[in-house]
């Protein structure tokens, strides 16, 4: 049992590029739910029933309104009580789990099924004794319509973004499991659906992991180190499955996949990230992607709260989010003076509000473009007084000198007296703020907080003992100190000729544009190595390690190379980057979120293979905004992948059930994690 053969496939053959996103949603309306219109089921109306995973699957890709276009009248729950629709076909889209088969069974056996016909999609591998059992019930076989696994079960949040949902992977993986059938339940599940991603797009990828630290011979690595290793063996295993058991899959690798966990980069998930979208997350209380604000009610005069979905179909949130703030803020008011120049209804609204008298002309122009007038408005003007709240935000708090001394750790230019003297005269800094910075100080100097020196540190910035936790567990995801400045896990970079140490070097080529933009995360170099071909392999394992003839990258098409400068576009990151950042507003330069999919539709023979990045753990908006970024500069489109993305106070969070103690690996069974 497969699903069908598509064309769904990244590059070979294809007479349209698609971007990852766009294959997820075509496979579910399309694949799915546009084979049911089959037959006597062709123009009848069905129902849709999802469980509480497929459910999330779904909405990450669709609209309702997608759904209702392909012949969906109702969706429903599959454990909630629902009415008997025996006219109505029905169509299940849930995982392969038993509890969901029973259900299935039990909806559509006996004299009175639930619906007239079902199609069965399973959004994962079924095993074969669940399609027994279901093949079992004679009465139920011939109420089938369709039975298939979609392969498809995960969450895509962003155009190059999907999680796994998994949101005790810290505590799960990295903690004091006490039952390892938690741990395997958390690893296999991550597996399964990070394989379902190349499975859908028909992709077979080189797998790449970071590799257990060894410091010496005689030791083994520690069981936490371990579990980059082992994700990659059980995701390695899973697509092996699909080289065989899908048509068309491809028997030669096509992409590339990384597999790193948070112990890469611990300063990413903390540090205070400058762009629009990242500081909205960090500093305005949202729930998710959901934005709430108060207007002015239209009957009585009294506010009213609204909200708004800030994502994709916003084409404002779109263009700016991953400018710096202070960019997105100018650019914001460079677009509402255009608009008001520009719009009749908004002259004349303004010019009455100057006191001049409107005349009845002025006021048939008002309404005939009133309509377009107050769509447009409303677009701005609520981003207008989002950057302007966040600005708000960043003046009452004091983050810019905040900022300043976190970026100045970060590149070697600040160390302990700075730290010292920030602690003891800014006292009125929020808690979670001094907290940040001092993961961040840990982060570059681990050996500050030896002994009891970490605990004069939290009495000095007056926090709780508990947030010492936080402290203990960053040195629990990334191992010991010592071993961190023989290794670099914490990308520890010493200079003889400094007595500061720094965690990351300026990038050559890439001057200071805005004030704090100079921070960037570890897996930018990253994945610049992986696509030249530079990764230290002593350092990055590969399940399925290319011969010596495809090393470099030399077995793959010419675009997938690295571009030469001359072959760079003009709008290339280098190249933009200037000190005054006065970029138009169509400027194509990466830090535009849709900037990457214009490239991607405009040009896709030029893309080369597709590079997917896996961090366990949580990933940042940083990282997604590196990816892109680089999906730009390299013309090789970057997903982000991970168990959640996660925004400073929720990352200190789940880092604090992270269990103090070390985890033995005597009192776990380790299962056999090479293929």
């Amino acid at each position: 049992m497969s699903f069908s053969d598509s064309d769904s496939s990244s590059h070979g053959g294809a007479t349209e590029y698609k971007g990852f996103r766009q294959i997820s949603r075509d496979r579910l309306l399309n694949e799915m739910l546009g084979s049911t219109r089959t037959g006597d089921s062709k123009s009848t109306w069905k129902v849709l029933i999802m469980d509480k995973v497929t459910v999330k699957v779904m909405s990450h890709s669709c609209k309702m309104a997608d759904i209702t276009d392909q012949g969906v009248s109702l969706v429903e729950d599959l454990f909630r009580r629902r009415q008997p629709l025996p006219s109505m076909d029905a169509i299940y889209f849930i995982q392969p789990s038993k509890e969901n088969v029973v259900m299935f069974l039990s909806d559509m056996s006996g004299r009175e099924p639930l619906y007239k016909k079902a199609f069965v999609f399973f959004s994962s591998p079924v095993p074969k004794e669940f399609v027994n059992h279901i093949k079992s019930d004679t009465s139920v076989l011939p109420r089938i319509g369709a039975l298939r696994e979609m392969n498809l079960e995960y969450f895509p949040i962003d155009n190059q973004a999907f999680v796994t949902d998994h949101e005790r992977a810290l505590e799960e993986l990295f903690g004091d499991v006490d039952n390892p059938r938690k741990f395997d339940a958390c690893l296999n599940t991550m597996a399964t659906r990070i394989s379902t991603v190349f499975a859908s797009l028909k992709e077979l990828p080189f797998v790449r992991y970071r590799a257990a630290k060894t410091p010496d011979d005689s030791t083994e690595a520690a069981f936490r180190d371990l579990v980059p290793t082992k994700l990659a063996s059980a995701v390695w295993n899973c697509i092996l499955k699909y080289k065989t058991s899908i048509p068309n899959f491809p028997q030669t690798e096509t992409c590339e996949l990384l597999i790193l966990d948070r112990s890469v980069d611990q300063i990413a998930p903390v540090i205070h990230e400058w762009t629009y979208d990242a500081m909205c997350h960090d500093l305005l209380d949202m729930d998710g992607n959901k934005y709430a604000y108060e207007v002015p009610s239209k009957k009585d005069g009294q506010t009213e709260r609204k909200e708004v979905l800030l994502e994709d179909h916003d084409p404002v949130w779109l263009e700016l989010r991953h400018a710096h703030i202070a960019d997105a803020s100018e650019r914001l008011h460079e677009k509402m003076s255009n608009f008001v120049s520009k719009n009749k209804a908004a002259q004349i609204q303004q010019s009455g509000r100057d006191g001049s008298e409107i005349s009845t002309r002025d006021l048939q122009k008002m309404v005939q473009a009133l309509p377009q007038y107050t769509e447009q408005v409303e677009k701005i003007s609520l981003h207008v007084e989002i950057a302007g709240k966040v600005n708000r935000v960043i003046r009452e708090m004091g983050l810019r000198e905040l900022g300043q001394l976190e970026q100045d750790l970060v590149f070697g230019d600040a160390g302990a007296k700075d730290v010292i003297n920030f602690l003891r005269t800014k006292q009125d800094a929020t808690p979670e703020n001094k907290l940040r910075l001092l993961m961040i100080y840990a982060s570059v100097y681990p050996e500050k907080f030896e002994g009891d020196k970490a605990s004069k540190l939290m009495q000095l910035a007056r926090l709780p003992r508990e947030d010492m936790t936080v402290i203990n567990n960053m040195r629990l995801l990334g191992g010991s100190s010592d071993d961190k400045k023989k290794t670099g896990s914490f990308s520890l970079q010493f200079n003889a000729q400094k007595t500061k140490q720094a965690a990351r070097k300026d990038r050559s080529g890439e001057e200071e544009t805005w004030q704090l933009s100079r921070f960037y995360p570890v897996l930018e170099e990253l994945i610049e190595d992986l696509s030249k071909g530079e990764l230290p392999k002593n350092e990055y394992s590969c399940m399925n390690e290319p011969s010596p003839i495809d090393k470099g990258g030399s077995r793959r098409s010419t675009p997938s190379a690295p571009m030469q400068p001359s072959q760079i576009s003009a709008h290339s990151m280098r190249s933009r980057r200037t000190m005054n950042w006065a970029r138009p507003r169509n400027s194509d330069d990466g830090y535009s979120s849709d900037s990457s999919l214009r490239i991607a539709s405009n040009e896709f023979k030029k893309m080369g293979q597709r590079i997917f990045v896996f961090i366990i753990g949580g990933a940042t908006r940083s990282e997604l905004r590196v990816c892109h970024k680089l999906t730009t500069k390299l013309r090789r489109e970057v997903v982000l992948g991970s168990s959640s993305i996660d925004d400073p106070l929720l990352y200190i969070t789940k880092l604090k059930l992270v269990s103090e103690r070390e985890l033995s690996v005597d009192n776990l069974k380790i299962q056999s994690w090479m293929p």
